[in-house]
Formats: structure tokens, sequence, C-alpha cells
């Protein structure tokens, strides 16, 4: 049986540690708030995950000088996955580097039902996106179609005079997909 002493430096000693644990409980919960604007902070140094937002210093950027003594050939290409008909109005078109340009791109919703889509674009090659810079696009935002619906969708954008010399085309590719697409019930459920 324990002594009234030895009982005491229990409890001290169980308080003690119950008051440890909270620390430290209270500062994963604390860690796990920070990882949010961490990630985010983390993604924007190293450019990962920011395929839908606006391309940074574009409205800010003083692009007065259009270099006319070279062209850069502009091909576009649109995949759809889903209930949707996607496709540029035109297939290329050749810009000199410093000149903001507008395409359209057409989407057709093929369903008698409302979708929500995105559009995610791409480049080749792959050193193009350092140098081409959208200032306004579809794929900022998700796209919602009335069934049937046709809607023709600009993108305005810049190819920056410092792309390389050597860097005679760029492809520009968007593959617009449907959000939350009904699930197909299987045979055997």
């Amino acid at each position: 049986m324990a002594t009234p002493d030895e009982v005491k430096e229990d409890r001290a000693f169980n308080r003690s540690m119950m008051f440890k644990l909270f620390v430290v409980a209270a500062a994963m919960f604390g860690f796990g708030f920070a990882l949010v604007p961490m990630y985010r902070a983390i993604c924007s140094i190293t450019g990962v995950n920011n395929l839908v937002q606006r391309d940074v210093g574009v409205r800010e950027a003083k692009n007065t000088q259009v270099d006319m003594s070279r062209t850069i050939s502009i091909e576009f290409d649109a995949n759809a996955r889903g209930p949707l008909k996607f496709k540029p109005e035109q297939n290329s078109l050749d810009v000199h580097p410093g000149e903001v340009t507008t395409v359209m791109y057409d989407v057709t919703n093929e369903q008698g039902r409302t979708v929500r889509a995105q559009a995610i674009p791409s480049y080749a090659p792959k050193q193009a996106d350092e140098f081409f810079r959208k200032i306004e696009c579809f794929c900022f935002t998700q796209q919602t179609l009335k069934p049937n619906e046709t809607r023709r969708m600009p993108v305005v954008f810049v190819v920056d005079p410092k792309a390389p010399k050597d860097m005679k085309t760029i492809t520009l590719s968007y593959t617009f997909f449907e959000l939350n697409a009904p699930q197909s019930v299987s045979a055997g459920s």
C-alpha cells in the first residue's frame, strides 16, 4: 500500500504529465492549421499547383515593347472528357512576342442536364509556360453549362519578348472535364 507522500507524488506527476500532453495536443492542433498557409506558400514559391490561377504580374507589367522582328506560331489544342464538345475557333496563329492576342474557344454541353466543368491548360514545350502569360482565360473559373448550351470563351494572352529566339512554336492545350460527373450504377449492386 502506498504512503500518503507517494500518493501526492503520483498525483503531482499525473497532473504534470496531463499538462504536458495537453500542450503537445494543442501544439499539434495548431500545426494542423498552420499547414494550409505553409502549403500555399510552398506552392507559390515552387510554382506547383497553380494551373488555374492568373499569371502573376501580367496586369501590372509594363509591356510596351512588341518584338516585330520575329513571330512565334501558337498552336491551339482542345480535349474534352465527358459530355462536352470543345474546340478552338482556329488551330494556329502567328504572333509577335509582346503582342496582346485574343483567341476564342467553343464548348458545347451535349447533355440534357446542367454540367459543371473546368479547363486545365498545358504547354509544349515545357519551358514555354515561363513565357506564355494568360491575362484572361476561361480556365481561371469553373464553367456551368445549361443543357445543350454552347458558349464562346476567350483567352487573352501575351508571349513574353524575353522568350528564347529558338522558340518558334508554342502549343497551348486545354483539357476540359466535367466536375462531379454522375456515377453509373453497376448491374451487380
